[in-house]
């Protein structure tokens, strides 16, 4: 069976098998893809024809370009410096259990290993995955997990009660789910490096009364200690993406420094005043609180979402969880 339009050219091989030379764009593709192309004049040895492909085809895999996808958000760390400096900045130990989102083509994940001993990867594209198995073999021992981050529990990951170190290339279009997700599994984290869009971090890192300060910054200031490290230009990826890259730390906080019993409350309350942050808060909240509210704790009524510090809508969901109601 042949693929329309491959045209491959073939030749017979000692165990008289049909070998097929495919055009470079499809040989790089997937093992499925390669088992589709693939076939044998002797049906009885298709089996082993399979067999043969994946082999000779895992030979070269590693070491082969892989076509980045789009609808992933793929865009791959090359820079030798700036991948240099992110190892420092990480500084990864043996005994640690680091994770890794979104290994991609290993350029993280290598010098880790190299560091660590030990590491397991979460890749949603299943391309990258025999990658990422060959490139490791002799360097490491490396768990893959080849899902979407959003499904994988992370505390499931944390075992006998040690702290996983999180880091990765985040896909750009993805990155704030993929904050939101990490920070519901607080607990099971010791820290977090990760490449964002250069605006995100920014996002992240903003004091209130920036134009740039949001839902993000809040939640995320109320989680953990927001580093912004370095700054990584677009040349420094294949491809290069049409935006600023960062690299920032999140260092979750002690547990009694972090408002977990109003969790819900203040969420609730922080997408509201965000979502209309236009209007002053006792438009923004109405329905969860009224301008009696907003007094009662020293918040100005007439006052819009950015101008409150992150601790001021805790202090407002505490009390609205003390009011008795209505």
């Amino acid at each position: 069976m042949s693929a329309p339009g491959a045209s491959p050219e073939h030749g017979e091989t000692e165990a008289g098998l049909r070998i097929l030379r495919l055009p470079g764009a499809i040989r790089y593709g997937s093992f499925r893809r390669l088992r589709v192309l693939a076939y044998s004049t002797d049906p009885r040895r298709n089996t082993r024809w399979l067999l043969i492909a994946v082999t000779r085809y895992s030979e070269r895999f590693a070491d082969s370009p892989h076509v980045t996808r789009k609808r992933f958000g793929q865009h791959f760390l090359c820079d030798e410096e700036i991948i240099s400096r992110i190892v420092q900045a990480i500084d990864p130990r043996p005994g640690q259990h680091l994770v890794e989102i979104g290994p991609g083509d290993g350029a993280i994940t290598l010098p880790i290993l190299r560091k660590a001993g030990k590491l397991t990867v979460i890749e949603l594209d299943r391309d990258l995955v025999p990658r990422i198995r060959a490139r490791c073999a002799d360097v490491g021992e490396v768990e893959i997990i080849n899902a979407d981050v959003l499904s994988v529990d992370l505390g499931q990951l944390s075992h006998a009660g040690e702290k996983l170190r999180v880091v990765g290339n985040l896909p750009y279009n993805i990155s704030s789910p993929i904050l939101f997700h990490c920070i519901d599994h607080l607990d099971a984290i010791a820290d977090m490096h990760f490449m964002l869009q250069r605006e995100v971090v920014d996002r992240m890192a903003a004091a209130p009364g920036s134009k740039v300060y949001g839902r993000l910054s809040v939640m995320l200031q109320l989680a953990c200690r927001v580093e912004p490290l370095l700054a990584v230009p677009p040349r420094a990826f294949r491809p290069p993406p049409k935006v600023d890259s960062a690299v920032v730390r999140l260092t979750p906080l002690p547990l009694e420094q972090r408002p977990v019993e109003q969790l819900g409350l203040i969420t609730r309350l922080v997408r509201a005043a965000f979502g209309q942050r236009r209007k002053t808060l006792s438009n923004s909240l109405d329905g969860l609180a009224s301008a009696d509210d907003l007094r009662a704790v020293d918040i100005d009524p007439g006052a819009r979402a950015e101008q409150l510090a992150p601790p001021s809508y805790v202090r407002l969901a505490e009390f609205l969880a003390r009011r008795p109601s209505p």
